[in-house]
């Protein structure tokens, strides 16, 4: 049991270690996202998550929280995670191949002036790699999102956000923190401006 609880000690301690180090190295590139973000998506421009495994999950995860709300009650905002739709999914998977499953949904959807966030902890993953050059190539701002190896990801984005871990897990749960400071510079950003408004927007 001492053991067993050394070990976890020792886990949640790394995690914590992780995040000091994000908030030394990353903190302004995070501020300069979020800064992105905020102005895309008040101003009526959609987000596009898109990862694979438990990458996917957290694109689903941070869609949601802009579509529905996460700490403030205001208008919804255009996020989608391209992580949903398992008919296109497959379908361009089983005509085009894998690598091509997010390119192929960006051509459809991004328009100019959108986020396109690719996340991979590996920051090799080649259908992040494609939807992002996808996404540059419509004119929409291309963010990758990943471990301490940006990789291919992180050579054709505008905007790269490292996590100095090799670790899947300890950079999976740095990304999803990340997501939610996202969330939290839109919610002030809107705060701010209803203030100024007199109401919401």
């Amino acid at each position: 049991m001492i053991a067993e609880l050394d070990h976890l000690k020792r886990r949640l301690l790394e995690s914590a270690r992780v995040m000091e180090r994000v908030a030394e190295e990353q903190a302004e590139t995070i501020l300069q996202v979020g800064e992105l973000i905020s102005e895309a998506v008040l101003g009526g421009k959609c987000l596009y998550f898109f990862g694979n495994g438990g990458s996917a999950a957290d694109c689903q995860h941070l869609a949601a929280e802009f579509v529905g709300r996460f700490v403030l009650e205001k208008r919804a905002l255009s996020a989608i995670a391209l992580t949903t739709d398992t008919s296109a999914l497959t379908a361009i998977a089983n005509d085009y191949g894998y690598e091509h499953v997010f390119e192929r949904q960006v051509e459809a959807l991004v328009r100019e002036g959108d986020i396109a966030i690719g996340i991979s902890t590996s920051g090799g993953s080649a259908n992040v790699v494609l939807g992002l050059q996808a996404a540059r190539k419509l004119g929409a701002i291309a963010v990758a999102m990943t471990g301490g190896k940006p990789g291919k990801c992180g050579e054709v984005a505008e905007k790269v956000i490292s996590v100095p871990s090799e670790v899947t897990a300890r950079v999976q749960e740095a990304h999803i923190t990340i997501g939610h400071l996202f969330c939290e510079m839109v919610d002030d950003r809107w705060q701010s401006r209803a203030s100024r408004s007199g109401g919401g927007s």
